[in-house]
């Protein structure tokens, strides 16, 4: 039950001059933990018997968000559109808007995320979820056929695999073709 309809049973039982208490009562005995609070019931009931109509919220005094706004969504897309790879503390310089507001047209408004130091979109790709189907289709008939290994299975970050092995198809794409392993890079 929404707010709204617990202040209109509040309004209505209080029109009938029911006490708060019974009307907390009743609807703890119907909705349980969801009903209001005593106190709740106690202030909405008081709020009737003075001629408050609404049952609706009053606005509240506050800043109203006026920094999202479709421009700046707009801006901030092409901006990282131009250069994934700007930090938020840039693109706030760039933009003259708050780092919380730049943060939140990033993850909310283009749904993007940060990996390995560039914006990607937080969703897989129907690529890559059709690789992640079908590694688990084959690591499950390894599994039923008893052959598989923990250790057969190499955890890492599918961006940088991309970029590493798919991306620079010219140097890689001899070893890929024949199945061999990639060339051991040895690094301090």
């Amino acid at each position: 039950m929404s707010t709204e309809n617990f202040r209109f049973y509040i309004k209505v039982r209080t029109a009938l001059n029911i006490q708060a208490r019974i009307i907390h009562d009743e609807l703890y005995s119907v909705y349980g933990d969801q009903a209001p609070s005593l106190t709740t019931v106690k202030r909405w009931s008081q709020l009737f018997r003075e001629g408050r109509e609404e049952i609706e919220d009053e606005s509240r005094p506050g800043r109203p968000i006026t920094e999202t706004t479709s421009e700046n969504i707009e801006e901030i897309r092409l901006l990282i559109n131009d250069d994934p790879y700007l930090t938020i503390e840039e693109l706030q310089e760039q933009t003259d808007l708050s780092y919380g507001t730049v943060h939140r047209i990033i993850t909310d408004h283009l749904n993007l995320r940060k990996v390995t130091a560039r914006y990607i979109p937080k969703d897989l790709t129907d690529f890559q979820r059709a690789e992640r189907v079908r590694i688990c289709k084959e690591n499950l008939a390894k599994f039923q056929q008893g052959t598989w290994r923990l250790c057969d299975i190499i955890t890492g970050d599918e961006s940088w695999f991309y970029h590493k092995q798919i991306g620079r198809k010219s140097s890689n794409a001899a070893w890929m073709r024949r199945g061999d392993p990639p060339p051991t890079v040895v690094r301090q």
